[in-house]
This record gives structure tokens, C-alpha cells and sequence, in this order.
């Protein structure tokens, strides 16, 4: 039987964990690659070769994530086998994020040290990521409560992701800029998040209380055999991998830069126009982090999905009519430039759509861990939790690949190395910031509704595609619903119970 005082205090003291950490994956995931285009200018050589390290990178430390849950699954400490990691993670993550933003080299020096700087992130990052999602499990195996905590923690995480996305830009790009232009800015932003991540995930290490029963029996080898038996043996969990890699595909698009270097190209470089879209886009999602705990009391997770591809569609439709029928300058609303505002509203009900998706997703992939005991005997929480960073690292590197190649197609590396010779200039007090920012101006005039245009169709249609072949798959061959979950439980709950019968 849960403690019900435990689980309350849980519910609050894990979620607030993340907020920090959120901030850091906001900062390196939507934000490392503009703070390279803007600021470094690199040629079409160099660029290509930093976009290979993050594929890369990316790639590896997707592959690193069950080892890494095989690791945590076999370490046994008076802290448990979470708790360890969460603070080696934490602390060396921080460190590599303050030195990646502050240290201010340029041409083939910064590409050299920006290897270096992103492979060692990757390591860090994932020791803090496993662990922390991998501690749900461990925390209750209600499937109420455990609806509670997902909902509740990706509330904190977007609270904390969307505290990132609003001040990141507004405080990069344009008059708001910290220390009158970019680079400054950024390392500052670094410094402040640096700080933050460890001091709210101290918040979970010192606050939670979970499940220890681990520490009782003998730790598990690390093995490349068990990792690959447990996910080949638990059909479930491939087939809701493999449709989470291809929604979480779509929805990066937009926040891997190109919607981003959209609103700028197509509306001017001024960091509150993006950080607008995205308090507009992002926010609106808020309601399910907090309601959905009650609805999925009353809707199954497979009608939900109907309802969310519905309002995804919408959202992508009112995108592309903006595209389709509208003209930058045609008329305002509210301060903002009529078609921003028909484009950030569409943007709204897609991401409420794709989050909506996500969210159940996320609980599909923990669901799958009792099925795995059911199946094979043991629950794996580590390995399995794994997966959904994991995907959610690889369809990242996929959507830096679509973004370089977006940028390529569309000519848009003119205008951002145009702009980070600007910024430097400023940094170097070569230039004033009122003369950086007129200049800026003045080279966006240039912009072609095409390579504006091209960006728009990149983050409306490609998204949508995916979404719906997700869709269809996820409706077609996950099988774990309300029921079979529930008769689940029932089945291992009783099997407990004759176990423990003399």
C-alpha cells in the first residue's frame, strides 16, 4: 500500500525538480544553433561540420540512454539508484554549458571546441535525464497517480522550457538584448541557467522519497544482451517507440530553429516577436498539464487522439492560409502585424494538438513497464524509461538535419552570417547597437518571400505528415489501453499476493 502523505509530498517536490533542467534543454536544443548563426559566422564548410557534430552527437547519446538506464539499474547506495546520478549529472551539465557559451572563439577553433563541448553535454545531460524520468516508476504504480505525476512534472517542465523560450530571445535579438548584443547576452543566459538547473533539482534529491527495493537484491551486470532482450522482448514498447520517433520528428521542426529564423526573416530580427509566438504557442498547453490527470479519468487515450489530430489540423490549416492568402503589412491587430498573428494562433492549436500527443505517449512507454514484468518477470523501469529520451534525442538530431538542410535550400545562411558580423562588431564596439540594429533592418529587406515562404511550409506541412502517420500507427498496434492496463496490474497484483501466501 502507498503512503498517501509520501505520494502528496512526491507530487509536488518531483515536478519542481525539472524546472531548471528544462531551461537547460530549452537552451542547447533551441537555442545552441541560433547562438551559432548568429554570433560565430561561419562559412557553409564550417556550419555543415558543427550540424554533422550535433547529428552525431545526438545519435550517440540516443544510443548512450540504455546504457545508461543499465547503469542505473544495477547501482546500488544508501541514495538509492537514482539519486546519484541526478547530482553528477546536474553539476557537470552546468559546467558545460557555462563554457560552451562563454568562451569565445571563432572560425575552425570554436568548430574544434564545440565537438569537445557537445559530445561531453550529451554524456552529462543523459545521467540527470535517465534518472530523473526513470524515478516515475519507482514513485507509484497506480495508474491515476501515476497519470498525476506525468501530467504535473511536464507542467514543471513547461514552465520551465517555457521560461526559456520567452526570455531566451528577448533577451538575444534585438533592442532587449543583454549588453547590447548577442554573444554577451547569451553568456550571461548560460551563467544564470548554469545556476538554476542544480538548485531546483535539489529540490527532488532532497525532497523525495521513492521506492528502495532495489537495494535489496543483488545489482545486474551491465549488459548489451539485457538491454537488447528487454526492448526486443516487449513488442509494446518497440512499437510506441517507434511511433513517439516519428511524432517527436514533426513536432522539434518548429523549435529546432527554423521557426525561429522564420519570424525573423519574415517579420523582423527582434527577439519578442518569437518570444510571443512561442508565450502564445506554448502556454496554451498549460491545460493539459493540469487537466489532464481528470480528463483522462473520462476520455481513453485513444479517443483523446482523435480530438488532438483534429486541432492540430486546424492549426496547420490557418498556417498555410496565412501563407496561402495573406501579405506581411496588409493590417494589425493588437500592436502585431496581422498575418504574425494568424500564424502564431495557428501554431497554438497545432502544438496543443502535437503536445496532446505527447503527453500520451509519455505514459504509453511507462505503461509498457508492467507489462514487461507481466511478460518476462521483471519491471526494468531504467531500461525501458529509457527509450523516450532516447527517441527524443534522435528525432532531434533528424530535425538539426532538416534545419541545416531548410537553411541551405532557402539561402538563409546569407542573412544570418550577415547578422553575427553585426553582432560581433558590436561586442567589439566597432559599431553602436542603434547602427547594428539598422543595419540588421536594412539586410532583411532583402528577403524573398520564397525563402521566407519556404521556411513557413517546412514547419506546417512536413509536422502535420508525421502527425497523422502517428497517428494511424499508434490507433492501429498499441494495444495497452485503460483496460488491458488495468487487467494488468490486477494480474501481477495477484500474483504477488499468492507468492507471499505460505
Amino acid at each position: 500500500m502507498e503512503d498517501k502523505a509520501i505520494t502528496q509530498k512526491n507530487l509536488w517536490f518531483f515536478p519542481l525538480g525539472t524546472v531548471g533542467r528544462d531551461m537547460v534543454y530549452n537552451l542547447v536544443t533551441s537555442y545552441l544553433l541560433a547562438f551559432v548563426l548568429y554570433t560565430k559566422g561561419l562559412n557553409a564548410a564550417q556550419l555543415g561540420v558543427i550540424t554533422i557534430i550535433m547529428i552525431a552527437a545526438r545519435v550517440f547519446d540516443a544510443l548512450n540512454d540504455p546504457i545508461m538506464g543499465n547503469i542505473i539499474e544495477r547501482t546500488r547506495s544508501r541514495w538509492g539508484k537514482f539519486k546519484p546520478w541526478l547530482v553528477i549529472g546536474i553539476l557537470t551539465t552546468s559546467v558545460v554549458i557555462y563554457l560552451t557559451f562563454n568562451l569565445n572563439l571563432r572560425g575552425w577553433p570554436f568548430v574544434v571546441f564545440f565537438g569537445v563541448m557537445y559530445f561531453l553535454y550529451s554524456i552529462t545531460y543523459t545521467m540527470h535525464d535517465i534518472s530523473y524520468w526513470g524515478m516515475i516508476p519507482a514513485l507509484s504504480s497506480d495508474a491515476d497517480t501515476r497519470n498525476k505525476f506525468t501530467a504535473r512534472t511536464t507542467l514543471f517542465a513547461g514552465i520551465g522550457g517555457l521560461t526559456a523560450s520567452v526570455l531566451i530571445p528577448k533577451l538575444t535579438n534585438g533592442e532587449s538584448a543583454i549588453g547590447g548584443n548577442a554573444i554577451t547576452a547569451y553568456g550571461v543566459i548560460a551563467l544564470v541557467i548554469a545556476i538554476l538547473a542544480p538548485a531546483f533539482l535539489a529540490i527532488t534529491v532532497f525532497g523525495v522519497k521513492e521506492q528502495r527495493d532495489c537495494n535489496d537484491e543483488p545489482a545486474p551486470p551491465v549488459s548489451f544482451k539485457k538491454i537488447w532482450s528487454t526492448i526486443r522482448g516487449n513488442d509494446q514498447l518497440l512499437w510506441i517507440a517507434f511511433i513517439l520517433l516519428i511524432q517527436q520528428i514533426g513536432n522539434g521542426i518548429v523549435l529546432s530553429g527554423v521557426g525561429q529564423n522564420y519570424i525573423y526573416m519574415e517579420f523582423g530580427y527582434e527577439g519578442g516577436f518569437f518570444s510571443m509566438f512561442q508565450i502564445v504557442g506554448m502556454a496554451v498547453t498549460g491545460f493539459l498539464m493540469i487537466f489532464y490527470p481528470m480528463i483522462s479519468r473520462k476520455v481513453p487515450r485513444k479517443r483523446f487522439m482523435d480530438i488532438m489530430m483534429l486541432v492540430a489540423t486546424f492549426g496547420y490549416a490557418l498556417m498555410l492560409f496565412a501563407y496561402l492568402f495573406m501579405h506581411k503589412g496588409a493590417g494589425s491587430l493588437a500592436g502585431y502585424d496581422l498575418k504574425f498573428v494568424v500564424v502564431t494562433l495557428g501554431y497554438m492549436f497545432a502544438n496543443f494538438g502535437q503536445y496532446g500527443f505527447y503527453l500520451i505517449m509519455m505514459i504509453s512507454v511507462m505503461n509498457t513497464v508492467e507489462y514487461n514484468e507481466l511478460k518476462r518477470g521483471t519491471r526494468d523501469e531504467g531500461i525501458i524509461t529509457s527509450l523516450r529520451p532516447f527517441i527524443t534525442k534522435l528525432a532531434s538530431a533528424l530535425n538539426v538535419a532538416i534545419a541545416y538542410l531548410t537553411y541551405v535550400i532557402f539561402g538563409i545562411l546569407h542573412y544570418t552570417n550577415g547578422i553575427a558580423d553585426l553582432e560581433t562588431q558590436c561586442n567589439e564596439q566597432l559599431i553602436t547597437e542603434a547602427s547594428k540594429n539598422e543595419q540588421i533592418a536594412a539586410l532583411l529587406q532583402d528577403v524573398q518571400p520564397s525563402q521566407s515562404g519556404g521556411l513557413l511550409l517546412v514547419m506546417t506541412v512536413l509536422p502535420f505528415l508525421l502527425m497523422l502517420i502517428s497517428y494511424w500507427m499508434y490507433k492501429k498496434h498499441y494495444t495497452l489501453d485503460e483496460p488491458e492496463y488495468d487487467r494488468i496490474c490486477a494480474e501481477l497484483k495477484l500474483k504477488t499476493k499468492e507468492t507471499d501466501t505460505p
